[in-house]
């Protein structure tokens, strides 16, 4: 392939650019937006950070804090994921955790740790539009998971096999997933480790929105799975990644990794040719936040968020017409929508910002084959209760006026 070929079928292939244009509308007045995947700001814990920096530049730290430091990222904040990740089921030590800068990096170097191009990533149809933004840079090939057991690991690697390469990873969020809202139950999580043992390739397991459960009994990490299974954590496959921009600052770009050690140590060698470590003072003023206040703010995070959604799920039972569906999560910040097949999410966008000044994510954009034409992703973090009733009222306007 030339030069030119190369960009051109890497852009037509990203469909992140379009998204961006989107989120642009979150600036416009008068628009009710369902588009933007983030957390309200109005609910960060401002005053505890605040604290942190403050603690973080008395004279004792201030060195510390301004200076460089390891690779794997701040002592105290991993002891206190560490301790988090035991608590969810997961024996681990500080030689399994790096800290990242987000999820959203973490994502970035385990494609590049693992895929070739033509290789094979296993992920949802739909996924998270910036899992796919990271991996098409290492040009892999797609294929769909399937955790009910409906193919098998044969099938699966003799496609990848056919497209000149093996499967690498599966990439999953198995709580609460974006864009669907959805959640995978323990016998699919337990069906996809027998896969990937079957396939010996690794899982990655994106838990950004783990905490976010407003109901609903919560289910064991796919990578807690595992080790109850192995014994031991440097046996497991499961790569857990963690993130605190759902729950106490998406700005600082803070996220993690637990994995097993031998992993850890190749992705930092990827951190230290690529930031060397993420911001120091950063990780010092999230750590005194966390240590002081992460159960507490996460508690108020469900009672303000789990308020949101049953004003959408009972503004869509009331007004949407027949023919569309939703999915109803126990958590996280998402429901997806399911047009009749003939209807396209991009046009009815355009429609409701034109007549109804309502925002949302066309679905199409998270499918890697480009299907899903007629789904749309409607996110309820952002707006009060008040103001989802009044924009779902509008939006199920449009939809009976399209039908």
């Amino acid at each position: 392939m030339d030069f030119q070929s190369f960009f051109a079928t890497r852009a037509s292939r990203m469909k992140a650019s379009e998204i961006r244009e989107l989120l642009k509308l979150l600036e416009q007045p008068g628009i009710i937006s369902f588009a933007g995947g983030i957390p309200d700001p109005a609910l960060f814990p401002s005053a505890g950070f605040a604290d942190g920096y403050q603690a973080a530049l008395s004279t004792e730290t201030a060195g510390t804090a301004l200076q460089y430091s390891v690779s794997e990222g701040y002592r105290p904040l991993r002891e206190w994921i560490a301790d988090q990740m035991q608590k969810l089921g997961v024996p681990c030590t500080l030689d399994n955790i790096l800290i990242t800068s987000g999820s959203q990096q973490a994502l970035d170097y385990l494609g590049k740790l693992m895929l070739s191009p033509n290789d094979t990533a296993l992920i949802n149809w739909p996924t998270y539009l910036g899992a796919l933004g990271a991996f098409n840079a290492y040009e892999p090939r797609y294929d769909q998971i399937s955790v009910n057991g409906n193919r098998s690991a044969a099938d699966y690697a003799a496609a990848a096999e056919a497209a000149g390469g093996r499967v690498k990873f599966a990439y999953l969020s198995a709580d609460f997933a974006n864009p669907t809202g959805e959640t995978v139950d323990r016998r699919g999580r337990e069906n996809l480790l027998a896969l990937a043992q079957d396939l010996n390739c690794a899982i990655i397991e994106d838990a950004a929105y783990q905490s976010l459960r407003y109901d609903g009994e919560a289910i064991p990490p796919i990578l807690a799975l595992e080790a109850a299974q192995t014994g031991d954590i440097n046996a497991c496959r499961t790569i857990y990644c963690g993130s605190f921009s759902k729950t106490l600052s998406p700005g600082l770009r803070i996220g993690w990794v637990c994995a097993a050690a031998p992993v850890i140590s190749q992705m930092v060698l990827i951190k230290q040719a690529g930031d060397l470590h993420c911001s120091t003072i950063n990780q010092m003023a999230l750590t005194h936040v966390a240590e002081t206040q992460f159960e507490a703010h996460v508690a108020k995070l469900h009672a303000a968020y789990s308020a949101r959604r049953d004003a959408m799920l009972d503004a869509l039972d009331e007004v949407m017409p027949d023919g569309v569906s939703w999915t109803k999560p126990e958590g996280g910040m998402f429901v997806w929508m399911t047009l009749p097949g003939h209807m396209d999410g991009a046009a009815l966008l355009e429609q409701a910002l034109k007549t109804a000044k309502v925002a949302f994510v066309p679905g199409r954009a998270f499918f890697a084959d480009g299907s899903g034409g007629n789904t749309l992703r409607l996110s309820f973090s952002c707006a009060d209760e008040e103001t989802i009733r009044e924009g779902i009222r509008r939006l199920g306007e449009v939809i009976r006026a399209a039908l």
